[in-house]
């Protein structure tokens, strides 16, 4: 995750220095709420959401779960398949890295890419041969070829990353076309469009995932062990973070065409990628599995850092000098869990700071914090001075203790996440994780916007699992099926 050269959001896609359509509607779409589908906070789904026009509205606007359209995709296993059938959709930085996993594990078909940008469709297709696949089908045909990449008959899964404004209409679109789909960070964007894409899910019976790489990190995997085990004992709060430097990136007409990612910046004030350092604080505590969370506050300090990036570094009639930056330098919201525990997020990209996604669990019987890795528990430790982590080793999940020195970016985790990923379709199991979880790790995007807007209002997070979070259900802690 430190490599700046390969950042684990949505991914190039698009005409250099064009904007989609999509991006025109954001733009001119206004802040407040208006036309953005932030509303209702509600559990509205998208037929029935009405735009919230002022923070007070959203805080006073929150409702009951709407009523379920379909059955609960709760313990759903994928239906079992010697090999899986992949769609890529979105091939810049991302998509186009992550090819290389899908075709690095058996059992894998590439049957099908696209982009609007015919040079990274043809480089992807070109992987795809040299691995001794047959030619994938290529869609390049303006942005919105992927609809025929979706109606394919030959494909099982669709993987999707591309910038943000595309996710829920391409997850969407895969799952009526009956597609299982994966979406990089975030699912989606809108708090509406995340109920649909919960109610679509029910209804096509088909598994929509938020392909969150940072839950399978070698730590991560390890606290979440050792946090079951009970060596924390209680869990009382934990706290994550996307905290990383990209003013450079962001900047830069070469790495986010459009560039879509810098205005985002100029839309939303609050977090805008909660899911790296939710995720895995959510799988500690079991959210949506005996615990959910209920309520986020959240607090945004002024936007600052872009603008003086800008006027440091881009030269006079630069397009950026257009552009007004609303988006929190740092964004802080604390989560409350049904069972009273407190989740910490932050999010800051437009500051001078080292990586850092903090990662942090506490119990009764101690805590862990990373950046850098240390551990706090008894007995094991004394005298307040910080214990050596490496010495947990043997809590590692069996993804690391099976795949050591795994291949691709973010040190391994990806390839844990692709590896996973087809092991649970090849072997018809219940996913990792699902829709619920992509809804609840995402659902700060909207959410904390809207707090901020309202001076730190708490606002309540959906119950997306309609109550089904009440029920214990295994997670991302499993055992090895192919050696039971």
């Amino acid at each position: 995750m430190n490599d700046a050269a390969q950042q684990d959001d949505g991914t190039q896609d698009g005409d250099e220095g064009s904007m989609s359509r999509r991006s025109v509607l954001w733009t001119t779409a206004g802040v407040a709420g208006a036309g953005l589908g932030l509303g209702g906070l509600s559990s509205g789904t998208a037929a029935a959401a009405a735009p919230i026009r002022s923070p007070e509205a959203a805080v006073a606007g929150q409702a009951a779960a709407p009523k379920r359209q379909g059955r609960t995709m709760v313990g759903v296993p994928f239906d079992r398949r010697s090999t899986v059938r992949v769609g890529i959709v979105g091939l810049g930085n991302r998509g186009g890295g992550m090819i290389d996993l899908f075709l690095a594990i058996s059992g894998v078909q590439v049957v099908a890419v696209c982009d609007p940008v015919k040079a990274k469709a043809e480089r992807a297709a070109a992987k795809v041969t040299a691995a001794g696949q047959p030619a994938p089908a290529v869609y390049t045909k303006g942005e919105d070829d992927y609809e025929n990449l979706c109606k394919r008959g030959d494909i099982d899964f669709v993987y999707v990353a591309t910038p943000w404004d595309f996710h829920f209409e391409m997850a969407k679109t895969a799952m009526l076309n009956g597609k299982h789909v994966g979406v990089e960070c975030p699912i989606a964007l809108q708090l509406d469009q995340l109920w649909e894409l919960v109610d679509l899910s029910e209804r096509t019976r088909r598994h929509c995932m938020q392909l969150e790489n940072c839950c399978y990190g070698r730590n991560e995997m390890r606290v979440l062990r050792m946090a079951h085990a009970g060596l924390f004992g209680d869990l009382l709060h934990g706290a994550g973070a996307y905290n990383h430097d990209l003013r450079g990136l962001m900047f830069d007409p070469g790495y986010y065409e459009g560039p879509w990612r810098r205005l985002w910046h100029t839309r939303l004030r609050g977090d805008l990628y909660p899911n790296h350092g939710f995720g895995p604080v959510a799988n500690y505590m079991d959210i949506n599995r005996g615990d959910r969370a209920v309520s986020i506050t959240s607090v945004g300090s002024p936007s600052l850092g872009l603008a003086e990036y800008r006027e440091k570094n881009m030269p006079a009639g630069d397009p950026s000098w257009k552009e007004t930056y609303i988006e929190s330098d740092r964004t802080i919201s604390l989560v409350q869990t049904a069972k009273g525990r407190v989740i910490r997020l932050e999010h800051d990209v437009s500051t001078p700071h080292p990586y850092s996604r903090i990662n942090s669990l506490g119990g009764t019987k101690g805590v862990f914090e990373d950046y850098p890795a240390r551990i706090y528990i008894e007995p094991d430790h004394t005298n307040d001075s910080w214990g050596d982590f490496a010495k947990y080793a043997q809590w590692d999940h069996w993804l690391w203790k099976e795949h050591a020195n795994p291949p691709g970016g973010h040190g391994g985790m990806d390839y844990m996440l692709v590896f996973r990923l087809i092991q649970c379709m090849r072997l018809g199991l219940v996913p990792d994780f699902d829709v619920y979880d992509a809804a609840t790790w995402t659902s700060p995007v909207p959410l904390s916007h809207l707090s901020i807007k309202a001076k730190g209002a708490p606002l309540q997070i959906p119950d997306f699992t309609r109550g089904e979070w009440k029920k214990a259900r295994s997670g991302m802690d499993s055992e090895n099926p192919e050696k039971a």
